[in-house]
């Protein structure tokens, strides 16, 4: 099954590749597009399969719950990690403007840091669906523990997440003063 997972990983990034490389070095814009819109097809696939899995008898195990996150973090990050890829590829071979850097300090850096946790917090909210899914279709609480467990160590990392994120508001990082 993690061999599985890596490949859906694969499968995602080959896409986005294949869809930036006919957009902007082959000219075939509609191509780009499609290819960029079958990277949710990825994530679907991936949950088919850990159902049917689970469903013919395998034992839940921590490889079937990384498939929920994986595919929590793809749903809540995925168009973001498409844009910054694209814009990448677009200045690099299509003579595009240079990428933005990210703020590093300051009330935007604050505002990034936030945006980002809210983010965590769809993938942690869909990622743990997906796990309350899994637990339901196998229907036997003792084999699902291991799900379980993942969607509680999951909780402690929001939290602790929130806590980094949301305490640059509190206290904006300073630029380094240079002497």
């Amino acid at each position: 099954m993690i061999g599985f997972i890596i490949g859906c990983e694969i499968a995602f990034w080959v896409l986005i590749v294949a869809g930036l490389a006919c957009r902007y070095l082959l000219g075939q814009r509609r191509t780009g597009a499609a290819l960029l819109l079958l990277t949710p097809v990825v994530d679907i696939v991936l949950l088919a399969a850990t159902v049917i899995h689970l469903r013919g008898g395998a034992e839940a195990s921590y490889t079937h719950g990384l498939a929920a996150v994986y595919i929590g973090v793809s749903v809540a990050f995925g168009h973001a990690m498409v844009k910054w890829a694209d814009e990448r590829f677009a200045h690099r071979f299509a003579g595009g403007p240079a990428p933005v850097p990210k703020a590093r300090y300051g009330r935007e850096h604050a505002r990034a840091e936030r945006l980002g946790w809210f983010k965590h917090l769809l993938a942690w909210a869909i990622g743990c669906l997906c796990l309350a899914g899994m637990v339901y279709l196998v229907d036997d609480r003792d084999g699902t523990q291991t799900l379980a467990q993942i969607g509680r160590v999951w909780s402690i990392v929001l939290g602790i997440d929130f806590l980094i994120s949301f305490s640059y508001t509190l206290s904006p990082r300073k630029a380094k003063r240079k002497s």
